[in-house]
């Protein structure tokens, strides 16, 4: 490099500015093949590993939120049954609700999350121990756990409804089927939300820095959904619309908090990259949207425009950790950014 190239004229530019005012704002001098590596982190790589998850994880987070809560749902409608058995229509809500859980649940969600891991084997070898500060496993625990609440519930209230062993045995049916059930809402509630808590408890910027909205979030949208599904399988009651209303209204509430709550470089994978936009339309479709057509009645459309919502967002935090967890600027800021709050609550 000669002394008259213009990045030894910008060093000399520099050096003159540094000593007469102590500091040089703006950015240096970039040397190709210098010791400085040239990109942020360790010699251009990314400083964490970014997420390898494929179209399976968003997928089983989608299906597992809906099935966690269509049981909830379920022993929602049992309770009010009992309270009032003249509302018949919830043993059907309960019923449609179970089936929904047991087919999104215990099929579908075992499906998704063994494809992803590749081999039928890993996931039982997560079952072989129990780690309660696993987030995953935890949640091979608490999936399995909701298939065995939710199978049983569903065979037992089934054979209660058609009447199939009359007299003493269908009473003892009729209790177990609640406590599956309500056992099935415990794990469900669980199934639905700690998929948050999975992804929030990483190293990624974008999730570790919303760690405390993705379980709400999570939660919140299965709730939806299932309320939204049974709507559009033709249960029109009242407390689905009221859920609907609820979902919605949170998941709105929370597009605003995502779009006001700014972290800088840290959060930009959600706020100026494309992948981010997913999240917005997601968070759009399922709560303003819905919220308004639901407002003015279009039931259908706005059960529809949430469960769309729904999937999209949860296609979009996925991505969205993939951009966040390349980004080794992102990393730094995020790492800055918990110093600062673990200070402060240190300090306190």
């Amino acid at each position: 490099m000669t002394p008259d190239s213009p990045s030894e004229k910008r060093l000399e530019e520099l050096r003159d500015q540094a000593w007469k005012d102590g500091v040089v704002p703006g950015k240096g001098v970039d040397v190709a093949g210098g010791p400085i590596p040239r990109k942020p982190g360790y010699y251009g790589q990314p400083v964490v590993k970014p997420p390898v998850w494929t179209w399976q994880v968003p997928l089983y987070f989608f299906f597992g939120g809906m099935a966690g809560m269509s049981a909830v749902i379920a022993s929602g409608a049992i309770i009010f049954h009992h309270v009032d058995p003249s509302l018949a229509t919830n043993v059907g809500v309960a019923r449609a609700a179970m089936w929904l859980a047991a087919i999104a649940g215990a099929v579908l969600s075992p499906i998704l999350l063994i494809m992803d891991l590749g081999r039928p084997h890993l996931f039982l070898n997560m079952l072989r121990v129990f780690k309660h500060r696993s987030a995953m496993s935890m949640g091979a625990w608490i999936l399995s756990a909701f298939g065995a609440c939710v199978v049983p519930g569903l065979i037992a209230l089934e054979l209660h409804a058609h009447q199939i062993f009359p007299g003493t045995l269908d009473q003892i049916l009729r209790v177990a089927a609640a406590i599956f059930i309500f056992g099935s809402a415990i794990f469900g509630t669980l199934l639905a939300t700690y998929t948050g808590v999975l992804i929030g408890a990483t190293a990624i910027p974008a999730w570790f820095l919303h760690r405390t909205l993705l379980p709400i979030h999570f939660g919140t949208a299965g709730l939806g959904s299932a309320a939204a599904l049974l709507e559009l399988l033709g249960h029109r009651i009242p407390a689905l619309n009221f859920l609907g209303f609820y979902a919605a209204g949170v998941e709105t509430a929370l597009l605003i908090w995502l779009s006001v709550d700014k972290h800088g470089i840290a959060d930009r994978a959600i706020h100026e990259h494309s992948s981010g936009w997913l999240i917005r339309i997601g968070e759009f479709l399922n709560g303003p949207l819905a919220l308004v057509l639901r407002f003015f009645s279009f039931v259908p459309f706005a059960a529809l425009s949430f469960l769309i919502g729904s999937l999209v967002s949860r296609v979009g935090w996925i991505l969205v950790g993939k951009v966040s967890g390349s980004d080794p600027e992102s990393v730094f800021a995020a790492e800055r950014h918990a110093s600062t709050v673990f200070s402060f609550e240190d300090a306190k």
